[in-house]
């Protein structure tokens, strides 16, 4: 298998992150897009093997109401709030979409994750927008993946992965994935982001991916102490293979 660790952000100086991962995924992303510019910028200071993945921005997956729009440089006016978020297929959030594929590209990104809000659940309407949205998108040869949030069956969630063609992203710790040909896996913090993973659970992980018939697996470490768990990982993989 080919495995790819690394951290959900930079949660030390680039240049260091660079010399101790192969792999990050842009948060910066989600709360609002970097200019295409300052994406350029990273991709030409990384080595050439180093890969980026990124989040969506947050007005194709996320309502106006949560608290994370405050992190927008251009607040949303007040007449045009119902056009953004839940994969709603308005020019608003196919624009939103264009922006976030301009900054993929400058990464040279091969992934971009969509990730939805709790609150956004397997009612009939939202896996109604989901098809509208991405069954119009240009995907430019990206894969695309999702990692949904709430209520969502297992089987549910990869179902419709598996009709949009959509890597379906999970917690290992919560769940299996359903759906695409690698692993995605987001390591949250089991019981929250203040959570140190144990060697017993790093092992486990390790267990896992020896069980899976894929060939590829991303691994992003999304807590507070990611910066050493995802190098302890790391180590247990290599004495373990």
């Amino acid at each position: 298998m080919e495995l790819k660790v690394g951290c959900c952000g930079f949660p030390q100086a680039r240049r260091a992150y660079y010399k101790t991962f192969p792999l990050v995924e842009i948060q910066k992303s989600f709360y609002q897009l970097p200019r295409v510019k300052t994406s350029l910028n990273w991709r030409h200071e990384a080595p050439a093997h180093f890969e980026f993945t990124l989040k969506a921005w947050q007005l194709i997956t996320h309502r106006p109401s949560s608290p994370t729009y405050r992190h927008l440089q251009h607040p949303i006016p007040e007449n045009h709030r119902e056009a953004y978020g839940s994969f709603k297929p308005t020019p608003e959030i196919f624009h939103a979409w264009k922006e976030t594929l301009d900054v993929a590209k400058a990464l040279e990104a091969e992934i971009v994750v969509f990730q939805s809000p709790s609150s956004f659940g397997p009612g009939p309407k939202n896996m109604q927008q989901m098809r509208d949205f991405f069954g119009s998108i240009e995907r430019d040869g990206l894969q695309l993946a999702w990692e949904p949030r709430g209520h969502w069956e297992p089987e549910e969630a990869g179902q419709i992965c598996r009709e949009l063609g959509l890597l379906h992203i999970v917690d290992p710790f919560d769940g299996r994935e359903k759906s695409g040909s690698m692993i995605y896996w987001r390591l949250n913090g089991t019981g929250g982001y203040r959570h140190r993973y144990t060697d017993q659970e790093l092992n486990k992980l390790v267990t896992m991916l020896r069980k899976s018939k894929k060939k590829k697996a991303y691994v992003l470490f999304n807590n507070v102490y990611m910066w050493e768990d995802a190098q302890r990982f790391m180590q247990i993989w290599k004495k373990r293979n």
